[in-house]
């Protein structure tokens, strides 16, 4: 079976294409661009559905290049030939950089701009006026471009993408998207490309393709799991924070990790709660400027921190929830009682309808996802837990369920189990008893993060990021390496620290979780337990012990080396 497997050099591609494919290290097609590669450079509209992380972006992406480098061989003629439609900003860069990878060794002749960002039209309009070969942007933007007449698409476009096609009508963009059809011309290619099938995906279909090749390859929606483990665990609302807290701090979860919240006050809540215990952590959120969000992105991927904590916020993502009134007090409050005094959108600063971490992204290496508030949906926990066990790497994926969230959870396992028999939650075997000596620990940090203390820490964290990603933009494009230097995971610390909390009392670790427990940090402590045993130790520099010392020991041998050269000259 292996050897029929079609190859990337056997597709008829560009060798500048080709040496670009190499250069990522793909030695061959996953089994989205095997398939969908070969029928797109057909012409055919293409209706694609596989799990993520599976290379839906590059299936797209290299068809696109392909047939803009065919093109250009007859036509000279600069015009904007494809445009890329995605749910949100962070996705529109990834899209964006994954473009520029694969037309390192053509960017002369296929540009891409991506018009995502929060700038405004006039700053933009110099970049459309260039008439980029592919641009990548949101429906409502580029519509905007559209009726600004900043971009004319409707005599030269040829071909359609829409990425994560089952987010964009729930990311509120249905109107902006037929809208902006009409700007389109009557004949052009397209592709849909989607991890799930609902009937947005449908509505979709019917409106933009024409004949399309449906290519549905994944049985499952998720890895199944020889490749992604699924726990969940029973707790109330403190148990979930004891439980985070001996994750992290005993080093139970290792490797790169996402936890997603349900709103933005929780997200804050909880860095400030692994604060108190030195667990330095990065919050990610519809409040920040998009460049942080983007720049927090890069650096996880490049193993700058280990912890993210991102807010899965559903009233963003769910048109009806996000336009209800606010004049409903009683309603709002009791949602504040979860988020912390934010609800599930949390109330305060100003949120980016056009954010969205837990869907498309393309976070690297993420060896865990926990779902610290259990997500309202099935399609929303399909796209939190496909961050993890991307390609062929492993994963886990483990969540918290209150009392008030086993409807979810069944409605979850039931769209699992409908794909695929072993692919449902199981239960997460922890003794909570065993912790409970961390309870009062856990208490003590939790009265300190209090609501004032977490509203603080969220304005300190947003007038932050404001600075570094506005004020300092221009430093930054100067100085690239003090961008590197800026971190996004330091204590907020309006609550306050006690410093013994950062240890772990060796009484308190349960006897079957002390080999558990990270080996290395007890062999430091053994070492210095032993140097210090006979008191004030000096050391060996201050004894007069010949040899030890560098200063006595040292001896000048240049002088006679002179004089035997002199000698045989």
């Amino acid at each position: 079976m292996a050897a029929e497997r079609l190859l990337f050099h056997e597709m008829g591609l560009d060798d500048r294409l080709l040496k670009a494919v190499a250069d990522l290290g793909w030695s061959q097609p996953t089994l989205i661009q095997e398939k969908a590669v070969p029928l797109a450079l057909e012409g055919k509209d293409l209706l694609a559905r596989a799990r993520t992380g599976s290379g839906k972006t590059a299936a797209y992406a290299i068809p696109v290049i392909q047939r803009i480098l065919a093109s250009k061989q007859t036509v000279r003629e600069q015009d904007v030939r494809a445009l890329v439609l995605v749910p949100t900003k962070e996705l529109g860069q990834q899209v964006q950089a994954m473009m520029r990878q694969l037309t390192a060794f053509c960017s002369r002749d296929v540009r891409v701009a991506d018009i995502t960002g929060k700038a405004d039209l006039s700053a933009q309009r110099p970049v459309l006026m260039e008439k980029p070969d592919v641009i990548v942007g949101t429906p409502s933007r580029v519509l905007a471009h559209l009726t600004a007449q900043n971009l004319v698409l409707s005599a030269s476009l040829e071909m359609l993408v829409v990425d994560e096609a089952d987010l964009l009508f729930s990311f509120g963009f249905e109107a902006d998207l037929k809208n902006l059809l009409c700007h389109l011309p009557k004949i052009y290619q397209s592709f849909l490309m989607s991890a799930t099938f609902n009937e947005d995906v449908q509505a979709l279909k019917e409106l933009l393709l024409h004949n399309p090749v449906v290519l549905k390859l994944q049985g499952s929606q998720l890895p199944d799991s020889s490749q992604l483990q699924q726990y969940s665990i029973k707790c109330e609302e403190e148990d979930k924070f004891l439980l985070v807290y001996t994750l992290l701090k005993l080093r139970l979860v290792q490797g790169k990790t996402l936890l997603f919240v349900g709103a933005v006050d929780r997200s804050y809540r909880l860095k400030l709660f692994l604060e108190q215990f030195g667990i330095p952590s990065c919050v990610l959120n519809s409040e920040l400027p998009v460049q942080s969000r983007c720049h927090i992105i890069t650096q996880f991927n490049q193993g700058f921190y280990d912890y993210i904590i991102a807010t899965d916020e559903e009233s963003l993502a769910d048109p009806a929830a996000a336009t209800q009134p606010a004049g409903k007090g009683k309603k709002k409050k009791k949602n504040t009682e979860r988020g912390g005094g934010g609800g599930r959108g949390g109330g305060g600063g100003t949120k980016d309808k056009e954010y969205g971490v837990s869907r498309g992204v393309d976070f690297q290496n993420v060896a865990n996802v926990i779902n610290f508030d259990f997500p309202l949906s099935a399609d929303s926990y399909i796209h939190r837990v496909g961050r993890t066990a991307r390609a062929d790497n492993p994963g886990t994926a483990l969540s918290f369920i209150a009392h008030t969230e086993f409807g979810l959870l069944e409605e979850v396992e039931e769209a699992l189990t409908g794909d695929n028999m072993g692919s449902g939650l199981k239960p997460y075997e922890f003794k909570m008893e065993e912790i409970e000596g961390f309870r009062y620990r856990c208490r003590d940090a939790m009265r300190s993060v209090t609501k004032q203390a977490v509203k603080e820490a969220r304005l300190k964290e947003i007038k932050q990021e404001l600075l570094n990603s506005e004020k300092l933009k221009t430093y930054f494009e100067d100085n690239p390496r003090d961008l590197q230097l800026l971190r996004h995971d330091k204590d907020l610390h309006p609550a306050v620290v006690k410093p013994h909390m950062r240890n772990v009392p060796e009484y308190l670790i349960p006897e079957t979780l002390k080999g558990a427990m990270n080996p290395l940090s007890n062999r430091r402590r053994k070492k210095k337990i032993r140097s210090n045993a006979e008191g004030v130790v000096k050391s060996s520099f201050k004894k007069n012990i010949p040899g030890k010392n560098p200063l006595r020991s040292f001896r000048y041998s240049g002088g006679r080396n002179q004089k035997g050269k002199a000698g045989q000259s």
